[in-house]
């Protein structure tokens, strides 16, 4: 789901509107391939890839790739533009955090980059088959049953096919996923739960083969935060019965949970069922706090879905898994690799995937 308050991260308060923007009130109606591309219009965007992937010995590895759009301002029309036109002009800033959770070596690097859409830095290109977003040498390659993502950085590299075992799936109502009381509070939002992957990854100067599984997200709205909330819980689960969990928990001050915190369970047929903020329990176990940011974050749960005869505990892969980002969106955030066990209807189960939490470093509710 990631980071829907990245407007917010450009320099926009919660609760302000902003006319002249595209709006989600309704169902998205996704169609495909169409949608896998940019939404230009709406202020905020990304596209997201997390996964746990095994390489040489048994090592494990967590990875995390995402794409922002952010437009600008609300106009399109090139007629607003002076003369004569600068080549450097553009609406649209792309933004990309990448990042390596070397698991048995207790380490986690990062990196992040941005440009303008302008002069082939940065975009998304698409046609009847293939959808590319890129920024410089990060991409992503969009068919109809595979993605090819690709990052590299002075400490990192890595090269993945992701194949999708299950079709795409629409959150909340058609892809409506509200994010607040008002209509507007929302975004359009789909997901490829379940991914297949191989490729390569670079540490160190040594290249090795890895695979393992991946989450795709992609999501774009205009104004999704309500005033008072100031951070989120998000959860991607892939358990060992081939059913995925998404989860978000939109936090309030002194630790309520906000109304509009929802999720989505995925059977192992691919059918899916909303779960409102009464259909889960969450609860922390235990805590990390980082020395560099000062934060303190949950680093072990206790979920339950008592209507699906779920229960399960979550922890943390590696404690320091927090992404500061001075150099792009300029938020400090938890995003990392975990991995969890518990029982569904009584049988025991295990899985993996990625959490992300915001505004423990800083309320997003503070002023900016």
């Amino acid at each position: 789901m990631l980071l829907f308050g990245v407007l917010l991260w450009c320099g926009f308060a919660a609760g302000e509107t902003h006319n002249g923007y595209l709006s989600v009130t309704g169902p998205c109606n996704f169609s495909f391939p169409r949608d896998h591309g940019a939404h230009p219009g709406y202020r905020t965007e990304w596209w997201y890839y997390t996964g746990n992937l095994t390489g040489n010995g048994g090592r494990h590895y967590g990875f995390q790739l995402t794409f922002f759009r952010n437009q600008i301002s609300p106009s399109q029309d090139a007629d607003v533009w002076p003369e004569p036109r600068s080549a450097w002009r553009t609406q649209q800033i792309y933004l990309a955090h990448a990042a390596v959770s070397d698991i048995t070596g207790k380490l986690h690097l990062q990196a992040e980059d941005m440009a303008r859409n302008v002069l082939g830095m940065a975009g998304v290109e698409q046609n009847d088959t293939k959808t590319l977003v890129f920024l410089k040498n990060w991409s992503a390659t969009i068919t109809d049953n595979a993605h090819d993502i690709r990052a590299e950085s002075d400490q990192f590299a890595y090269q993945l096919h992701l194949s999708s075992l299950k079709e795409p799936v629409a959150h909340g109502r058609g892809g409506y996923s509200k994010k607040g009381q008002s209509a507007e509070r929302a975004s359009c939002y789909y997901s490829f739960t379940r991914l297949a992957s191989q490729g390569t990854m670079t540490l160190a100067g040594k290249t090795f083969p890895v695979s393992g599984q991946s989450w795709m997200d992609h999501e774009f709205s205009t104004a999704p935060l309500e005033p008072g909330i100031v951070g989120w819980d998000w959860f991607s689960l892939q358990l060992s019965d081939r059913t995925e969990i998404m989860i978000f928990l939109l936090r309030e001050a002194k630790g309520l949970r906000n109304s509009a915190s929802s999720g989505t369970f995925i059977a192992a047929n691919g059918r899916t069922r909303h779960l409102s903020v009464d259909d889960f329990k969450l609860g922390t176990l235990d805590t990390w706090q980082s020395k560099k940011s000062g934060a303190t974050y949950p680093s072990q749960w206790h979920m339950a879905i008592p209507s699906l005869s779920i229960s399960l505990d979550i922890k943390s892969n590696l404690a320091n898994q927090e992404m500061h980002t001075s150099g792009s969106t300029g938020v400090t955030y938890w995003e990392g690799s975990v991995s969890c066990r518990g029982k569904r209807n009584g049988r025991a189960i295990t899985g993996a995937g990625y959490v992300e939490m915001t505004g423990y470093a800083r309320p997003f509710d503070a002023d900016l």
